[in-house]
């Protein structure tokens, strides 16, 4: 029905970690890590696109990261419906898990590198857009996850409410230009795209930066 009425893609968010014992902990009322794969897999199904999220630094580990993404990779090759995969650093300020003792306070400078570069290495071939979450990690650590892996910055953003009320101060919104000076100054080159990763058009194209038009990590 919903595809009938004009949705093509949905967020895959809600997937945290998909390993239910740390889902207990993390989020019980929400969807079982079975639950979620149905949902995803008949999305796919059905023609609608999705998102592909890890929401990491909590009560995790480096194998709950390569099982996830190994699950990400073989959907991807039964159904092609990802999007990108987006890793979403845990944000511990103002959290239940974090007040409690339950969880770490939020990843390193190290794990933010890692799980960037592990996700391009294990997908390579199957999703090859690795997204910055720039509000969970703000805009200048997002620049160094440009160079671990990363080649989306991620989108400018209106309103933003979850990450902000967690404790991110990175803010709520990022103009096209700040994007753009940022991706520079990075030494990638800025290119919008829509949602479906059609790119649009490449806002500058300096003759200092050699492109090679074939790999893409490095436009953002």
């Amino acid at each position: 029905m919903l595809r009938d009425n004009g949705l093509n893609t949905l967020p895959g968010t809600a997937a945290e970690i998909l390993d239910d014992d740390v889902r207990f902990l993390l989020s019980r009322n929400k969807l079982s890590t079975e639950q979620w794969k149905q949902v995803i897999r008949t999305a796919h199904g059905c023609g609608i696109r999705s998102t592909s999220t890890l929401m990491y630094g909590h009560v995790e580990t480096p194998t709950h990261w390569v099982n996830q993404l190994l699950l990400f990779r073989e959907i991807q090759r039964e159904t092609g419906g990802f999007t990108e995969f987006v890793p979403l650093g845990f944000v511990h300020y103002n959290t239940l898990l974090f007040q409690q003792g339950i969880s770490r306070p939020g990843p390193t400078l190290a794990e933010h590198l890692k799980i960037h570069a592990l996700s391009r290495v294990m997908l390579a071939g199957a999703i090859n857009n690795i997204q910055v979450s720039w509000v969970k990690l703000n805009r200048q650590l997002s620049q160094l996850c440009l160079h671990a892996g990363a080649n989306d910055y991620g989108g400018t953003l209106m309103e933003e409410n979850i990450s902000r009320e967690a404790g991110a101060t990175a803010g709520q919104y990022t103009s096209p230009e700040q994007f753009q000076a940022l991706i520079l100054e990075a030494g990638r080159i800025p290119a919008e795209r829509n949602t479906t990763y059609t790119r649009i058009n490449i806002k500058l194209q300096p003759e200092e930066f050699i492109v090679e038009q074939a790999f893409e990590p490095e436009f953002a």
